[in-house]
């Protein structure tokens, strides 16, 4: 780590936040908007993962200069490590933020929502640390990109307009399995293949437990699977994978991919079917284990740690 980063960190208040997977249960696209947006409808939920994505934020007296910000991780090299990066924007958005030190565990350009939930837990480390509602942040997250607001809500939620109408849901916990290629996907060239932008929404969810969930589902699509696929035809493989294994009850892309996902009833099937995918699958595969967590459950508080940096992976 440089050494003005970790003077600022070594000489500051700093939290630690391990950064979720965000991932689209259902995505609809309704239309596209005469600003070039899409008006979306989605089902998010939240997916804790081992070696995901960590923030460390680290704050003092407000200075002049912008925040210092460093990258680290497995997929450190694949993001800006400069004041483009989606932290590192988040935290210019708050002056008090001194510097900020990003773990990268994450794919990039995955459909996970890697640098939306990077930039959502800095800004939530900062309400945190201030005491102030998360919520009051949202306009400063919608500015920072459409993917943002929900990170920074946190929960499972209902997603419509560009991202920035969100409507809690009480989701189960669900325990699934999280595969990528291995290989980045442009969000733009997703779009670009997608044939149709006016397609019907779906039914907002009312679910109690894991059946009726999966039996919603059911109802659903995302919209950007297909376009996807014939960009990256090797996300129809990932699927089939997950798919052929045993217990799988819904298997899906998220987001504009290629990342994908298969839901399972329990634990146990889904560590039998990790065990199996990856005796099967190619070196370069990312395959994760992954739980969902609840719409009861709280959203994870950021905990106070000591730099410089976390613990090299």
């Amino acid at each position: 780590m440089p050494d003005d980063v970790g003077t600022a960190l070594r000489d500051s208040t700093a939290l630690r936040l391990t950064v979720p997977a965000k991932v689209n249960l259902a995505l609809h696209v309704l239309g596209r908007r005469t600003d070039g947006y899409h008006e979306l409808q989605s089902l998010v939920a939240f997916a804790a993962i081992d070696d995901g994505d960590v923030v460390e934020v680290g704050f003092g007296p407000p200075a002049e200069e912008a925040p210092a910000f460093t990258v680290s991780g497995r997929f450190g090299s694949s993001v800006p490590a400069g004041p483009e990066n989606l932290a590192a924007a988040a935290a210019r958005h708050c002056p008090q933020i001194r510097a900020v030190h990003l773990v990268k565990g994450l794919p990039v350009a995955a459909g996970i929502g890697g640098g939306s939930a990077d930039a959502a837990a800095v800004l939530r480390a900062a309400a945190h640390r201030y005491r102030i509602d998360p919520a009051s942040l949202a306009a400063d997250a919608l500015s920072l990109g459409a993917d943002v607001p929900v990170c920074l809500d946190g929960r499972p939620c209902l997603m419509e307009g560009i991202g920035e109408k969100l409507t809690p849901v009480d989701l189960p916990a669900i325990h699934a399995i999280l595969i990528n290629p291995g290989r980045p996907l442009a969000t733009a060239d997703v779009f670009g293949n997608l044939a149709t932008p006016d397609n019907a929404p779906f039914m907002p969810p009312s679910v109690g437990g894991l059946e009726e969930l999966f039996a919603w589902l059911r109802t659903t699509r995302n919209d950007l699977e297909g376009p996807a696929h014939a960009a990256m035809p090797e996300i129809g493989t990932l699927l089939q994978a997950l798919r052929s294994t045993d217990g799988c009850r819904i298997a899906r892309m998220s987001g504009s991919g290629p990342t994908v996902f298969g839901l399972y009833d329990d634990a146990a099937s889904r560590d039998g079917a990790l065990d199996t995918l990856r005796a099967r699958a190619p070196q370069r595969w990312w395959i994760r284990a992954a739980r969902f967590a609840a719409g009861t459950e709280p959203v994870p508080l950021p905990q106070p740690c000591a730099f410089p940096g976390p613990a090299p992976r």
